[in-house]
């Protein structure tokens, strides 16, 4: 290079520097291309392994529910402009264990318990009672009594008073470090009905 540049002007080493330099950057980045594209790709088959591992692992369980009380209250329901609409009060035991379904590709479980019954404007009515998290690592015992409702049981109408076959189900959706996100239906449900006049009484 010295030699060159006894030569040669300035302006012309300074060219081969420049030259240099890009192809030394441009190896270097080719490089970087290689190993980051490599890397994701034995991330990609891990991760494809990881769910293969888990992939046929049943998540069913037994659930045990049972209504204690259930009441209806014909009130305003403010959130509409129907009027009056049917509320219902339901407290329920609940009893499940779900220890079984963790592993280690179980990040955590949303559990929900849905109320189902049927009125003659709809023929199918659904409605989220209750949820939960249990994350890995917590108690997945259930064994609750008298438990209340978390969220309100409103009808769209007046389908609650009297319904003779109110359902109630345990559900939950699986929550996996990779992988599809199950959701189960817990086997087990429970049927209960409604009393045939509103209540005037507080709940």
């Amino acid at each position: 290079t010295v030699a060159c540049c006894s030569r040669r002007s300035r302006s012309s080493c300074s060219f081969d520097y420049v030259c240099l330099l890009e192809a030394a950057m441009n190896t270097v980045i080719s490089r970087a291309n290689a190993i980051f594209a490599f890397t994701l790709s034995v991330l990609t088959a891990l991760t494809f392994c990881c769910f293969l591992s888990t992939a046929f692992h049943r998540y069913e369980s037994d659930v045990e529910l049972q209504s204690i009380k259930a009441v209806v209250k014909n009130v305003q329901d403010f959130s509409t402009a129907r009027g009056k609409n049917d509320l219902g009060f339901v407290t329920f035991d609940l009893k499940a264990n779900l220890t079984q379904l963790f592993n280690w590709n179980v990040k955590q479980l949303f559990l929900y318990v849905t109320a189902e019954y049927e009125t003659e404007s709809n023929a199918l009515n659904q409605v989220v009672l209750w949820d939960k998290i249990i994350r890995r690592g917590d108690n997945a015992v259930l064994d609750y009594k008298n438990l209340n409702t978390k969220y309100y049981f409103w009808d769209d109408g007046h389908g609650l008073k009297g319904n003779k076959n109110v359902t109630l189900t345990l559900s939950w959706n699986v929550i996996p470090n990779a992988g599809s996100l199950p959701n189960i239906l817990g086997t087990g449900m429970h049927s209960f009905a409604f009393p045939v006049e509103y209540t005037s009484s507080r709940v």
